[in-house]
């Protein structure tokens, strides 16, 4: 199956466990791959034969932007469904990372999940 991946697009949203994680923005950095078969579009060169990018960033961002929640599986979650939802997809895998200030020193804690079509 082929893949369609968008890398590290970071957005800002109030999340966490914590009341003060939700109460500040902090940066999310969410990564998508979806399994698409794009055969038609390698054809004939057309928007519409694949997933215009943009639709998946803007599911992304969306769900990160919008309605505060504490966990970030829940976040995951909630962006897979969005992407099924598009036309094309058959899988979606994302990956959620921040960097909660409650656990510094760390680079980041992430969530990787992977939704298939039903």
């Amino acid at each position: 199956m082929d893949r369609i991946e968008l890398e590290g697009m970071t957005f800002r949203g109030r999340h966490g466990v914590s009341d003060a994680e939700r109460e500040r923005l902090q940066d999310f950095v969410v990564s998508i791959e979806v399994e698409v078969d794009l055969e038609s579009a390698a054809h004939s060169d057309r928007i519409e034969d694949t997933i215009d990018y943009r639709r998946i960033q803007t599911v992304a961002k969306g769900v990160i932007e919008g309605e505060s929640m504490r966990l970030v599986e829940a976040l995951a979650s909630r962006i897979a469904r969005g992407v099924l939802e598009l036309p094309l997809v058959n899988a979606v895998s994302v990956r959620i990372a921040k960097r909660p200030p409650s656990m510094a020193p760390i680079q980041a804690a992430a969530v990787h999940i992977r939704r298939t079509r039903a």
